[in-house]
């Protein structure tokens, strides 16, 4: 990002979401997370000054509490490639969300979902790849 503060939406507040939240909230953006378990916003910080939002990232009202229609990001990165898959659509399709992120463990849903449109980062290959290229560093 380039200095701008964003409006930032994620689903999922797992180590990734509340990482991601935590991050950008000190750096000052808006952050809403939703989650449909509320015991996961205990992974964000003491001093976390977002949204936490208990329900499913693919009901569009609660999407709406979470603030979506002034969302510049959105993120899904909860640990189901339907749900993530789902709520990235909503996000794209329904409010015309500009940067929507899916995390997509399946890396041949993961193609599929990029050749649609959708920005997808797929850890299953990342970390495939970097495991790969340590061992064949040390050739």
């Amino acid at each position: 990002m380039d200095g701008t503060l964003v409006n930032v939406v994620i689903v999922g507040c797992g180590r990734v979401g509340a990482r991601i939240a935590a991050t950008l909230d000190q750096a000052g953006h808006r952050v809403s997370v939703v989650d449909i378990n509320s015991a996961s916003f205990r992974r964000l910080p003491q001093d976390f000054a977002g949204k936490a939002i208990v329900g499913t990232g693919i009901d569009e009202d609660v999407l709406k509490s979470a603030d979506i229609e002034d969302a510049d990001a959105f993120f899904a990165v909860t640990n189901g490639d339907n749900t993530n898959i789902m709520t990235a659509q909503i996000a794209q399709t329904v409010f015309e969300i500009p940067t929507v992120v899916a995390r997509i463990y399946d890396p041949v849903r993961e193609d599929t979902y990029r050749r649609m449109g959708i920005h997808t980062v797929c850890p299953t290959t990342t970390i495939a790849s970097l495991m790969l290229s340590a061992i064949q560093g040390n050739n």
